[in-house]
């Protein structure tokens, strides 16, 4: 049963997401962490961690990994695992394939109408939105710690976030070295 409503909610996502896969982020978490239960908020961040290291999208990484431990955190073995795997990937991708095929010639067709740019236009602060949300949505206590809790964690996991907010937007730096370089001082100094 786990498996329908994986492809059910993934199905969703994938055709509610707009943004790309950073937009789809907190549609995820929304639906995995908060609604299903399927994982907690620490291990779907893990999850986002793992996506943006490994290669693809990250929306579709992010789906392959949380139907793997869905399927296994609901007490199923490593093979069930990889099916849930395929089915939230599968659910994911499919809205995207079925609306390209569909309105691949129309758009070609009609891009420059003002009503296409006018749809576009609307659609611009929407992706921005996801994008926010999915940002906040990170920025929890499992992941920063706390002032009280834990002050060295904090101040250092908030001047890793500045520090490679400042690298990628302001010195260019590229966005896989930031990763590599904030991942290593995240290393030195948290342990």
């Amino acid at each position: 049963m786990i498996y329908l409503y994986l492809f059910i909610t993934f199905f969703q996502i994938g055709l509610f997401g707009f943004g790309g896969g950073y937009g789809m982020l907190s549609l995820i978490q929304g639906e995995v962490v908060h609604h299903w239960h399927w994982m907690t908020t620490a291990e779907f961040t893990d999850i986002v961690a793992i996506s943006q290291m490994t290669p693809g999208p990250i929306g579709i990484n992010s789906a392959t990994y949380c139907g793997y431990t869905a399927v296994t955190n609901a007490g199923h073995s490593v093979a069930m695992g990889i099916l849930g795997s395929a089915t939230a990937t599968f659910a994911l991708v499919l809205p995207s394939l079925i609306l390209m095929i569909l309105i691949s010639k129309m758009f070609l067709k009609y891009m420059d109408t003002p009503f296409v740019q006018s749809i576009f236009n609307g659609l611009r602060p929407a992706v921005v939105g996801l994008l926010a949300a999915a940002t906040l949505l990170l920025c929890t206590e499992e992941n920063f710690s706390s002032p009280v809790a834990n002050p060295w964690q904090f101040w250092v996991s908030v001047a890793l976030c500045l520090a490679t907010a400042f690298g990628t937007m302001v010195v260019k730096v590229n966005p896989v070295k930031m990763i590599l370089m904030t991942g290593f001082a995240g290393l030195l100094l948290l342990y």
